[in-house]
């Protein structure tokens, strides 16, 4: 996966060709835009009108798809079949597999083997906390291993079957814990160790005072790669559910690290939440790059970041239930396209991902929206809506709609005036993405349309999505520090470091 040779010169002269016409031009140049450059899938409808390119540049975008570009078909064939994308780390990354099985090799087979026997037994699981008296129950992890779970847990609220009430924790810093635990009763609450190495210090620390708290109990479950880790910290052989070295933590929500889902809302919209995945994984491996949502979806990104140079991209969901869908996509498209060497280990011609930021609608408006519409730095965005709500209060959602569209239609038209304090730029890019209904299907598919449009991302850019190198430096540098933290006598180099721990010593009075 290498970068395409022809990438800037093919993108540079259309975005220099574009550089004077504004989004009210193209639209109105072309009353069939609003139209042809929408398509819909499953649940998910899109809508790249507003976006700053016109029918010659996206045809040269496209084109980067095919065969004469990088080939994300056969790109995306090869994370299907599970070929060795993870360059880095020699592994597969069949995430798909845990929902899909539109492989046909004998490593895609055998993932789809093994991930559909570990559903059958967090079925079983799931069955057994069911009578175990059991009504809170604590998922400890961190990263991948909580953000995922997290979002969707909270997202399909309106689908809890009311069993359990689900709390999470990832956090270090043991005021999180402490405020979870205060609530609850550990004669009526099990803990879920989520953690694929088991050696993920937050959630070893989490989980020592999970276990301490549980005493007795005995209710604590693990999700993790390495069995014989999860048995020494004390949790039962057969209350551990496997992960796979060829699953990443950010693409994983669809294993057993769902089964805090699964104990939200049943294992049957548990599945519903996979299917809407599967929908979306056999439109990305069997569409044409020119109606294919994700590559569509990916292209523009790239667009945007290396045709028109654009730093940041908002994310701007309205509905209160995807509140934590920035966070979840932060990890999911930072951590996997932060990168400036390529797969190959040679550096990365132009720039890679950019800044991620926004918040939930109509909150954001009365936030950071005055910056998205009259900052110095054009930002582009991604609106999210709704179409039909789970609450009764049509009238509420009414203007929830008003307020999404009209915020994407001031970004793209601006406004002229002759108050310059009220003049409003407009020419903002943004895609809108609208759900028929937030279901466990519709966000499946939402979810693994970004997954898929991430990876082709990073074929573009011909970085490896699935390793995460840039978040280890720190981690070990925190293990060093730790005896000097605790005031050991161990010796610090860096002097920054050493007077900022002569500071916290004497704070401590040590």
């Amino acid at each position: 996966m290498t970068l395409a040779p022809d990438l800037a010169g093919t993108l540079a002269p259309h975005a220099a060709r574009l550089a004077d016409t504004r989004l009210v031009d193209l639209l109105e140049a072309d009353p069939a835009r609003a139209l042809d450059f929408s398509l819909k899938v499953g649940p998910l409808y899109a809508s790249f009108a507003r976006q700053r390119y016109d029918r010659q540049a996206l045809a040269a975008l496209v084109d980067l798809a095919g065969p004469a570009g990088v080939g994300l078909p056969a790109a995306f064939r090869a994370l299907f079949e599970g070929e060795e994308v993870n360059a880095s780390e020699r592994r597969p990354a069949l995430h798909v597999a845990l929902r899909s099985s539109l492989g046909t090799s004998a490593v895609a087979r055998e993932a789809v083997d093994v991930a559909t026997a570990a559903r059958a037994r967090m079925a079983g699981l799931v069955d057994e906390l069911a009578r175990s008296g059991v009504t809170d129950i604590v998922n400890i992890g961190v990263g991948g291993s909580d953000l995922g779970p997290r979002l969707v847990v909270d997202a399909l609220k309106d689908f809890h079957d009311g069993r359990f009430r689900l709390h999470f924790v990832s956090n270090m810093d043991g005021s999180d814990i402490e405020t979870v635990l205060a609530q609850l009763d550990p004669a009526r609450t099990a803990g879920i160790l989520v953690s694929k190495s088991f050696g993920t210090r937050e959630t070893l620390v989490n989980g020592a005072i999970l276990r301490d708290w549980l005493g007795g109990s005995g209710q604590l479950y693990a999700v993790s790669a390495h069995l014989s880790r999860a048995q020494e910290f004390g949790v039962a052989a057969e209350r551990v559910l496997p992960m796979w070295d060829w699953v990443g933590g950010r693409f994983s929500l669809w294993s057993a690290v769902g089964f805090s889902i699964a104990l939200a809302v049943g294992m049957e919209r548990f599945e519903e939440l996979l299917a809407g995945a599967a929908q979306m994984d056999a439109h990305a491996l069997h569409a044409p790059p020119a109606a294919n949502l994700p590559m569509l979806h990916a292209l523009t990104a790239i667009w945007n970041r290396n045709g028109l140079g654009l730093q940041a991209h908002a994310v701007l969901p309205y509905d209160q239930r995807l509140d934590l869908l920035l966070a979840y996509l932060q990890q999911l498209v930072m951590e996997s396209l932060g990168k400036s060497v390529t797969a190959g280990g040679c550096p990365v011609q132009g720039d890679t991902v950019p800044v991620l930021c926004g918040g939930t609608g109509s909150n954001a408006q009365h936030s950071f929206f005055q910056a998205l519409h009259q900052g110095t730095r054009a930002v582009s965005a991604d609106f999210i809506g709704v179409v039909n709500p789970a609450h009764p209060h049509a009238g509420s959602h009414d203007e929830l709609l008003s307020s999404l569209l009209a915020q994407a239609e001031a970004s793209a038209r601006g406004q002229d005036d002759a108050d310059p304090q009220k003049v409003h730029p407009g020419n903002r890019p943004s895609t809108m993405l609208l759900l028929d209904a937030l279901t466990p299907h519709s966000l499946g598919a939402l979810i693994a349309m970004y997954e898929h449009s991430v990876y082709a991302q990073s074929v573009l850019w011909g970085v490896n999505a699935f390793d995460q190198w840039g978040v280890e430096l720190g981690k070990r540098i925190a293990d060093q520090l730790l005896p000097a933290v605790r005031g050991e006598g161990v010796g610090v180099d860096d002097p920054v470091t050493r007077a900022l721990l002569a500071e916290i010593h004497r704070e401590r009075g040590a």
